[in-house]
């Protein structure tokens, strides 16, 4: 008997391969056409196309008609797995001896589309007008965790976002220009970090550093955000910088650590 003819009664075939279009995408293949993915899965051609366009219509994968790939909505399939092995979690601890160094808020965010999410959290005191809480969203564009995971995207893809981000002018200092978003990702990416000044919010910088995980990949990014009176730039890159470093650094440790590179 086959591996397919053993399967229990409640085993569902199709299932099984629209997860196995998903694992065709890794690393090494970020970017697949409908017949690489066929071929990957051992599937018809109209079969992977059926998979990869529900795949699509569910936000989970993004086409340009020709390639495909995974969209970040593909992270909330393993909130679970995150939540209990958990970023934020392995973040925490690290967050609060931030916080208790600098005596600044901090929290840890990943990006979403043309968002950043909230996903940890040690306030000390509130500086915006907009409560944040885990779950709060901003427009990647306008945040200095968003641009720096922006910034660390492959080329492509942040060619691709900053094309498709609607640059709306959210303070009078708000970037709004692409040309000059590509020139401060192109320096954000040569730092290995991001200020922003006043552009979110009046009143409001914050600095940002990214996380890695095993492989290098950046998968989060940590934030110490201040008002404008109590730090400038320069007390910001100068005071805060080193220390966000030094936590990011901790972080990466324990999550390499919880989840080894195989």
């Amino acid at each position: 008997m086959s591996a397919a003819q053993e399967r229990e009664p409640h085993f569902v075939r199709s299932f099984e391969r629209g997860l196995a279009v998903i694992r065709a995408f890794d690393a090494d293949h970020p970017e697949l056409t409908l017949s690489e993915v066929a071929r990957a899965c051992d599937l018809t051609r109209a079969a992977a196309r059926r998979f990869l366009l529900t795949l699509a219509d569910l936000g989970y994968v993004h086409t340009d008609g020709r390639a495909f790939r995974l969209s970040p909505r593909v992270l909330e399939l393993g909130y679970a797995y995150l939540s209990s092995f958990s970023l934020p979690d392995i973040a925490q601890p690290h967050l609060e001896r931030l916080v208790a160094e600098v005596h600044e808020s901090s929290s840890l965010c990943v990006l979403d589309g043309d968002d950043v999410v909230y996903v940890a959290r040690v306030p000390v005191s509130r500086i915006m007008t907009t409560t944040i809480t885990v779950g709060t969203r901003f427009p990647a564009y306008a945040t200095s965790v968003g641009r720096v995971m922006i910034a660390h995207l492959p080329p492509e893809r942040t060619d691709e976002a900053v094309r498709r981000g609607r640059l709306a002018a959210l303070t009078e200092r708000t970037i709004v220009s692409t040309e000059l978003l590509r020139a401060e990702l192109d320096m954000i990416r040569d730092q290995g970090y991001a200020i922003v000044d006043q552009e979110l919010e009046a009143g409001l910088r914050s600095v940002a550093a990214p996380v890695r995980d095993g492989a290098g990949t950046v998968v989060a990014a940590v934030n110490i955000p201040v008002h404008a009176s109590r730090h400038s730039v320069e007390s910001v890159r100068e005071d805060l910088l080193p220390r966000l470093l030094a936590a990011v650094a901790r972080i990466e440790a324990d999550l390499a650590v919880a989840a080894p590179r195989r």
